[in-house]
C-alpha cells in the first residue's frame, strides 16, 4: 500500500480521468462530436457564415430527432414539419400522410427560416435555387472546392430542378431524400444530374427586385436571342436587376420590345418582355455600355 502525494498523485489523477472520459466516449458514440469520418450531421468545414452554420444546425437537429421524409412535407403556412401526401409516382409514399416530416425543399425552407428568423426560402427546389438571395453560384464543373457549409446543392436540369440538399463540408450533405426514409447525411453525389450550388444571403438584398412571368424563360449570355443560354426560369421568379439597355428587338408572347435587363445573380440577360412591369423598368438605371 502507498499513498499518492504531490506531483505524482496529481499526474495519476489526471491520467485516470482522461482514461475514464475516453472510455465513456468510446462506449457511447453518440456523445462524440460529429466528424466527416463517422458521417455525423454537423458543420464539417470552416468558412461558413454564422447564419449558414445555424441553418446546418437546424437541419441536423431534425436528423437527430429521426424526422421522416414526407412528400410535400414542410410546405405549410409556416416553416416546419407537416404531414405529407401520397406521391402518385412513388409507391413508397403510401405512409407519408401519416408521417410528420419534410421533403427536400421543405427541410431547406425550415433550416434557413431558423437561421434567418424569417421565411426567406419558401418554395420548391427550383424556387430555392433561383432565389434572389444568392450570394454566390457554382456550376457542377466547379466541384466541391469552392463550397462552404450551408450552401445548397441542386439536382436536375436548368428548367427542372427536382432535388436540393444542404452541404455540410468534407464531401457530406444533409438531405430529405425519398419516401420511406428518415432525414439523413449522405456523400455528395457529384455525378449524374448534379446541377450546381447556391450560397444564400440571409441579409438585406441590394438593388431593385422584379418578378418574371411565363415558364421556361431562358436568360442569355448577351442581350440577344442568338446568344448562349445561361439559365431557364421554370416559372415566375423574383429577380434582382442591376441595369437595362436597348439592344436586339424581340417579339414574343404578343409583345415587341428592345429592352433587356442584366441580372447580376446569374451574370446573364433577359428580355424585358418576360419581366412584370412596363417595357422600360421603373427605377432601374441604364447600363453603362
Amino acid at each position: 500500500m502507498f499513498r499518492r502525494t504531490g506531483a505524482i498523485g496529481t499526474l495519476i489523477a489526471v491520467l485516470t480521468a482522461l482514461f475514464l472520459t475516453t472510455s465513456a466516449i468510446a462506449a457511447d458514440p453518440l456523445s462524440r462530436p460529429a466528424t466527416a469520418a463517422d458521417g455525423g450531421c454537423a458543420v464539417l468545414a470552416p468558412g461558413a457564415s454564422a447564419a449558414a452554420e445555424r441553418a446546418v444546425d437546424a437541419a441536423c437537429a431534425q436528423v437527430a430527432a429521426g424526422t421522416w421524409y414526407t412528400w410535400g412535407g414542410g410546405h405549410g403556412p409556416r416553416p416546419g414539419p407537416t404531414y405529407g401526401q401520397v406521391d402518385p409516382t412513388d409507391p413508397a409514399s403510401e405512409h407519408d400522410p401519416e408521417r410528420l416530416g419534410f421533403d427536400c425543399s421543405g427541410l431547406v425552407r425550415h433550416a434557413y427560416a431558423q437561421a434567418a428568423g424569417a421565411d426567406i426560402l419558401n418554395g420548391d427546389a427550383s424556387a430555392q435555387y433561383y432565389t434572389h438571395r444568392a450570394a454566390g453560384r457554382f456550376t457542377a464543373a466547379d466541384g466541391l472546392a469552392p463550397l462552404r457549409p450551408g450552401d445548397l446543392l441542386a439536382y436536375g436540369t436548368s428548367w427542372d430542378l427536382h432535388h436540393i440538399a444542404i452541404y455540410l463540408g468534407a464531401g457530406k450533405m444533409v438531405e430529405a431524400r425519398q419516401s420511406g426514409t428518415r432525414l439523413m447525411v449522405s456523400d455528395v453525389r457529384l455525378g449524374g444530374d448534379y446541377f450546381g450550388a447556391v450560397r444564400v444571403n440571409t441579409g438585406t438584398v441590394e438593388g431593385p427586385l422584379f418578378r418574371t412571368w411565363g415558364t421556361g424563360v431562358w436568360t442569355k449570355a448577351q442581350p440577344s436571342t442568338r446568344a448562349a443560354r445561361v439559365y431557364a426560369f421554370p416559372g415566375p421568379t423574383t429577380i434582382r436587376v442591376a441595369c437595362q439597355k436597348h439592344a436586339e428587338v424581340v417579339t414574343a408572347e404578343g409583345y415587341t420590345n428592345d429592352a433587356w435587363s442584366y441580372l447580376p445573380d446569374y451574370h446573364a440577360w433577359v428580355t424585358n418582355i418576360y419581366i412584370q412591369g412596363p417595357a422600360w423598368l421603373d427605377g432601374v438605371p441604364a447600363c453603362a455600355s
